[in-house]
């Protein structure tokens, strides 16, 4: 009788053993780089920078602290691991989406509370 479960040493016979290999050709800047695009990009559309055809706009202000915030986090402790380059572009880009919410906010939140301030100290 033989084992239908799939021999976890082998990756060809676990589901994503394609992907896998894949991934591994890719570098660690490049996917902490699309990671931090991507937490840009939705946090962009829960600000409201985005248009919604029927109502003019997209806002969730509450999604977009969190995704922020995670980005804050992620952008502070990779930027030793992945260059001067690669960190100041993306430290631009979260500041930039930092200042969209704050401008997109009814009422300004206090010095150092605003979303990834944690991480990233007071943005004005």
């Amino acid at each position: 009788m033989t084992d239908p479960t799939p021999d976890a040493a082998d990756p060809s016979l676990i589901d994503g053993g394609e992907e896998a290999r894949d991934i591994a050709e890719v570098s660690a800047v490049e996917i902490i780089t699309t990671a931090t695009v991507h937490l840009m990009s939705a946090a962009a559309v829960k600000i409201g920078l985005a248009e919604d055809e029927e109502t003019g706009q997209y806002q969730d202000l509450a999604e977009a602290r969190k995704l922020i915030t995670a980005l804050a986090g992620l952008v502070t402790a990779a930027s030793p691991e992945i260059g001067g380059d690669h960190a100041r572009s993306l430290r631009d880009g979260l500041r930039t989406l930092q200042l969209a919410f704050a401008e997109a906010l009814p009422f300004r939140d206090e010095p150092g509370q605003g979303p990834g301030e944690k991480w990233t100290g007071r943005v004005s």
